[in-house]
């Protein structure tokens, strides 16, 4: 029987990574096959992991050491969290997580402090600082919004740039844009809400006004970026799997001197009519081997939201492989 001990620094730390009524542990043990025990150890604390294998004790005694490193952060170990370390350390990617550290991106209105969760993230956020565009590609979930709204909010308070504009496509999704109430503004304004309240979680409601009103943030639809050149600033463009080809090429030659551009999308989402074309998918091909601009990919493990979103987002990607089969099936026989 082998075995391997990971000493705490107090019953406090061995309590939170145990997790509440033992669930974090008994994930761990289901993941490696092993058994994992709480001991005294001196005058601390000590969680003793024993198993057949060397490697799968190895690898527990892994995940029990990042998650003791995290327990003595301010953030709650989820269980989520505990999946997501689990995931990485099986796959031989355990040590990418070191990548992962305290620093925050920004605060919110409220002080609390915008930090990457996943290597994705992190690898996310560093290209954003150290590329002019950045195109981040990936399921929903994933922090593609929020974290470039996060870095637009802090690269302004640095005074790196002078203003923020936010855009989208303004495509209906199965819906009609006349039947809604109101003026244009008003009827394309659902198709901004994310945008609005990313900044809002950012700035809080009364700040966010008054910067818009003194035009130190504009969020528009995409439409209306034609024609201008934007110096000076930090954009960013959400859902630009909904815009065209001729619509991406608009946007990207809007970017003046001074500026960061960042584009955001699922390509798996698209709502543009039948065989049209995305302008994102188009892009990622063309853009590829260009400096200065980097083409990062999430992928479901870097779902932040509800543990089920990514369960659902890999559902429909073993129906889609499903559905593809019969194709490539038909196209052999011929």
């Amino acid at each position: 029987m082998n075995q391997e001990i990971i000493r705490t620094d107090s019953s406090d730390t061995t309590a939170r990574i145990f997790g509440v009524c033992d669930a974090y542990v008994r994930a761990i043990e289901e993941a490696f096959g092993v058994d994992i025990h709480n001991r005294s150890e001196g005058s601390g604390d000590a969680i003793l992991v024993r198993g057949e294998s060397a490697e799968n004790v190895r690898l527990a005694a892994e995940v029990i050491q990042r998650l003791k490193e995290e327990a003595g952060g301010f953030e709650e170990i989820s269980e989520q969290r505990v999946a997501y370390i689990i995931g990485m350390v099986r796959d031989g990617e355990g040590g990418d997580l070191a990548e992962l550290d305290n620093s925050t991106v920004c605060l919110t209105s409220r002080g609390k402090p915008v930090r990457a969760k996943t290597v994705g993230q992190k690898k996310y956020v560093q290209a954003i600082a150290k590329n002019t565009v950045v195109l981040g590609v990936g399921p929903a979930g994933t922090g593609k919004t929020f974290l470039a709204v996060a870095m637009a909010v802090k690269a302004l308070r640095a005074g790196e740039v002078s203003r923020i504009v936010l855009t989208r496509p303004a495509i209906e999704a199965g819906e009609k844009l006349g039947f809604l109430p109101g003026d244009l503004q008003s009827k394309i304004d659902p198709y901004l809400r994310p945008l609005y309240d990313a900044l809002y979680e950012m700035m809080g409601a009364e700040n966010y006004a008054r910067l818009v009103e003194k035009q130190v943030i504009e969020v528009a639809p995409l439409a209306y970026m034609r024609g201008r050149t934007l110096d000076d600033s930090f954009i960013i463009l959400d859902e630009a799997q909904n815009a065209t080809p001729e619509q991406m090429k608009m946007f990207l030659t809007r970017l003046g001197f001074r500026s960061k551009a960042v584009v955001t999308g699922d390509l798996t989402q698209t709502d543009l009519p039948t065989g049209q074309k995305s302008g994102l998918a188009m892009a990622v091909k063309i853009l590829s081997d260009i400096p200065d601009i980097r083409i990062h990919y999430f992928s479901d493990r870097d779902v932040v939201r509800h543990q089920l979103v990514q369960k659902i987002i890999l559902a429909y990607e073993r129906y889609e492989r499903e559905q593809q089969k019969p194709r490539r099936n038909e196209r052999t026989s011929k």
